[in-house]
């Protein structure tokens, strides 16, 4: 069983949540997304596609630049949001690309502060209706805070944890005989996906990873919600993830790493007026 790890051994912080999670399910997840890597030569690819989906990222959203993105640029993006991609296009619609910028841009004022992180959020999903068409808005914040700055946000969407639904990533490494019949009560906020990824860089790092420890973390998480994905199989995880494909296709796909054709090369998203267009590369830095 997994403990917390406090950051600079200054010991717990009062309030941060204890996460109690299994290490034979981590082993067994980890034991897993090395044999899948294998198909595409190595784990070391993985781990390169997400670093450079950040770097896009940051090149077109960080350092102010956020108040420029063009929608051109921005549906390229989308094409790497494997939960939002679906779905925001009617948004943009109703709201105007203009007023959505300018959502995105307050998002990442002062962000290298996250004291505030989880107003952050909420200000954000603000903007937007509070329905269920618009639950992605919360993955859409997480998706750009983490790709610009993944230093200081870890993965905070709703399959990494979702307390309403008491669904995600932390409850199939919970510990325990039956977490499928109890309510795991840890909120989803800022400070408990941090702990989360201190915990999972300790497991990683205690079974010999020690480089690019921000990037294994999150393909260790998705290899877990995949597995998931491949044991549900329910009608919203195959509307947003598929339900067939090779080892890496839940995993890639809930890091929106599968937008690239593999015979062209070139990534196709859904354009505001619902066509679907081929667009450059996302890889492709300017």
């Amino acid at each position: 069983m997994a403990s917390v790890i406090p950051l600079g051994n200054a010991g717990p912080t009062s309030g941060r949540p204890v996460l109690e999670l299994s290490g034979p399910k981590l082993r067994s997840a980890l034991e897993a997304l090395v044999r899948a890597a294998e198909t595409i030569g190595g784990i070391e690819k993985f781990s390169d596609a997400a670093k450079i989906k950040s770097a896009v990222f940051l090149e077109l959203m960080g350092d102010g630049r956020a108040s420029r993105l063009e929608l051109s640029d921005f549906e390229q993006l989308t094409a790497a949001m494997a939960t939002v991609r679906r779905r925001v296009a009617r948004s943009i619609q109703a709201m105007g690309w203009s007023r959505m910028r300018m959502a995105i841009v307050a998002l990442l004022d002062g962000a290298h502060d996250t004291t505030l992180a989880d107003d952050r959020m909420t200000a954000f999903c603000a903007e937007f209706p509070a329905d269920k068409e618009h639950r992605f808005v919360r993955d859409l914040a997480a998706e750009v805070l983490h790709n610009v700055y993944p230093e200081h946000y870890p993965l905070m969407h709703r399959w990494v944890w979702d307390t309403k639904a008491n669904t995600g990533v932390i409850r199939e490494i919970w510990h325990g005989a039956d977490v499928d019949h109890m309510v795991i009560d840890v909120p989803d906020r800022y400070e408990t996906f941090l702990v989360l990824r201190e915990e999972l860089s300790q497991f990683l790092a205690d079974n010999g990873v020690f480089r690019d420890m921000i990037w294994y973390v999150d393909l260790l998480q998705a290899q877990i919600y995949g597995d998931y994905i491949n044991a549900q199989g329910g009608a919203y995880l195959k509307t947003d993830f598929g339900s067939e494909g090779d080892p890496l296709e839940h995993s890639r796909r809930i890091l929106g790493l599968d937008s690239q054709s593999q015979r062209t090369g070139r990534s196709r998203f859904k354009t505001i007026d619902g066509t679907s267009e081929v667009v450059d590369d996302i890889k492709r830095l300017s």
